[in-house]
């Protein structure tokens, strides 16, 4: 973009998520059951058609874990109880002049679901259970695997009770020198 080149702005009030003035704050529900987790398949921009952990924006006046709990029932058909705290980070894209199209501060809990039928809703194409294996395989958004795997593993830990990882959470930054040379592993 050059100088004389106003800066971008969304299309309508209704897309504020593209070009923002600042970042949007998202909450995702990591559900995890049986040694497998839910992941989606995104039906809108960005990044539409990759796998990812249900969620979406926070709502004026909304708490975190309760809107987690509406994108859980929205996306996926299941109501959900947050178990604790699993990665805050951030993801920021830029457009193809280099201007921040997206900014996303992302807030994931680990869920543990507690009624309703899974069945992909508004945002989510698809839903499925996958091991961790299978989520290795699939398409997914960046750094969604690597929160998957730290979120298993707390939960690992917290189930057999050899942590409890509700006041320690996690923040990852994802697009450190770190991520560049191990995109899609765990972090330490």
């Amino acid at each position: 973009m050059s100088p004389s080149e106003p800066s971008p702005s969304p299309a309508s009030p209704a897309d504020s998520r593209r070009y923002p003035a600042r970042p949007v704050v998202g909450v995702g529900a990591i559900v995890i059951e049986e040694n497998k987790v839910l992941l989606v398949r995104r039906g809108h921009a960005p990044l539409r058609g990759r796998w990812s952990i249900p969620g979406g924006a926070v709502n004026a006046g909304e708490r975190l874990e309760e809107a987690a709990c509406r994108e859980l029932l929205e996306e996926t058909g299941l109501r959900g109880e947050p178990l604790f705290l699993a990665a805050v980070f951030e993801r920021v894209m830029p457009d193809a002049q280099g201007a921040v199209e997206y900014h996303y501060v992302l807030i994931d809990y680990v869920f543990r679901a507690i009624g309703g039928a899974a069945k992909p809703g508004d945002d989510a194409d698809e839903l499925g259970w996958f091991t961790l294996d299978e989520a290795n395989a699939l398409e997914m958004t960046p750094g969604t695997l690597a929160v998957v795997v730290r979120a298993y593993t707390a939960y690992e830990a917290w189930r057999t009770a050899s942590i409890d990882p509700r006041p320690m959470g996690l923040y990852l930054n994802l697009d450190g020198p770190a991520a560049a040379s191990r995109q899609g592993e765990p972090r330490s």
